[in-house]
């Protein structure tokens, strides 16, 4: 069996492309939540960079192939973090740290991809996606001219396809890349993100994917078919449909469901666990059900307020959300999806499938001291929650 010396000596080597840290267990203020690791050139001599994110902040640390070994060696063993994925070109691994401290490992080798680019310590930031530089579905999206400039007023848009395509970047370790992964992209809308992911996936990372954008707008639904059909998009399909209702796949790699407003979210998700989906990705809108629930008597001075009702109802929905898919056997983070000048809903959901499912006795106990039973747990729970205190 490899140990997690010989496995960070073979996997952080010249063809390293990114490894991520996460699953950070310490409750420390100042624990970093996630580690970015990736190559840079340092007055012409190669390093490892590490971005620690640490509350709103990135802290930078750069080392050699040596001490980036013993960093991420400590933080798994006695830094709280509990996984570790990394992206190579021809290899992909994964450690998961269990809470008794046992590793378990593994190692996917996999078609090699492009050389590994290692970009200057003082750049600007790139994006995946670059400006200057023409992608046929941004043009036709309205997003960026012919010559690959943003337009002014879409770049935001610009932005925030480039952060969510950092969100997939994240889980690449978890889709196989031995056969074909089917993505469903619940509530697709316009889908500039659905396009991103299949250009990023497909055209530049080179996944086999099956990608399907369903919505309940017919005219928009076209639209995106034209344009698949237009770029030879042959396994991106647009379909008329509701989320809840929806039954034309029996297996699914990963669920998407960004700004499905109220309920529609909680469905998505109970779909993606009904389908054993390896990864989720949720940004939640309008979270009404538990606003209008939410009853508290030593919270009631505060809830009488109705932005602070409605915040703290926004809040918890989404943290109780990812609660029940910790339950359901998913590693679950919230995360930052754009900057709040942008809009208000912010908030990402990332579950990533690892099988430990967490007991929901503390999870029960909340739900009930705020009177909020969301449609999530009885799709999950039919019996109701209570009935698993004993899991």
């Amino acid at each position: 069996m490899m140990t997690l010396q010989e496995f960070l000596e073979k996997q952080f080597d010249g063809e390293l492309m990114l490894a991520v840290l996460s699953g950070q267990r310490s409750k420390e203020k100042d624990a970093p939540v996630k580690v970015r690791i990736r190559q840079v050139e340092l007055k012409g001599t190669v390093c490892y960079q590490a971005s620690s994110t640490v509350g709103t902040k990135v802290l930078h640390s750069n080392y050699t192939r040596e001490e980036v070994q013993a960093f991420v060696k400590q933080s798994l063993e006695t830094g709280g973090f509990s996984q570790l994925q990394v992206q190579g070109r021809c290899k992909d691994g994964t450690v998961l740290i269990s809470k008794k401290g046992k590793a378990t490992i593994k190692v996917k080798q996999h078609q090699a991809l492009e050389p590994v680019q290692i970009l200057a310590h003082n750049r600007v930031k790139q994006y995946i996606l670059r400006e200057g530089i023409p992608v046929p579905f941004l043009i036709d999206l309205g997003v960026m001219n012919k010559e690959g400039r943003i337009h002014r007023p879409s770049y935001d848009k610009f932005r925030q396809i480039n952060r969510f395509l950092e969100f997939i970047e994240d889980i690449l370790p978890a889709l196989s890349r031995e056969r074909e992964v089917t993505i469903l992209d619940f509530g697709c809308g316009k889908s500039y993100l659905t396009f991103a992911m299949y250009y990023y996936l497909k055209e530049l990372k080179g996944y086999d994917v099956h990608i399907i954008g369903l919505d309940l707008k017919e005219d928009v639904i076209r639209k995106c078919n034209g344009l698949a059909e237009k770029y030879g998009y042959d396994k991106l399909h647009f379909l008329h449909g509701d989320i809840a209702d929806y039954e034309g796949v029996e297996k699914v790699d990963m669920v998407v469901t960004l700004h499905a407003c109220d309920k529609a979210t909680d469905y998505a998700l109970a779909k993606a666990v009904e389908w054993d989906a390896q990864v989720i990705l949720s940004v939640p809108c309008c979270q009404h059900e538990l606003n209008d629930q939410i009853q508290n008597e030593m919270l009631a001075p505060v809830l009488q307020y109705g932005i602070l009702k409605e915040r703290m109802s926004a809040l918890l929905t989404d943290g109780i959300r990812a609660e029940l898919l910790e339950s359901k056997g998913y590693s679950t983070q919230i995360l930052e999806f754009i900057d709040m000048e942008h809009t208000p809903k912010n908030l990402l959901i990332r579950a990533v499938k690892t099988g430990k499912c967490r007991p929901v006795q503390e999870l029960a106990q909340l739900t009930d001291a705020v009177h909020g039973h969301l449609t999530l747990e009885k799709l999950l729970y039919p019996e109701g929650i209570c009935t698993q205190k004993g899991v």
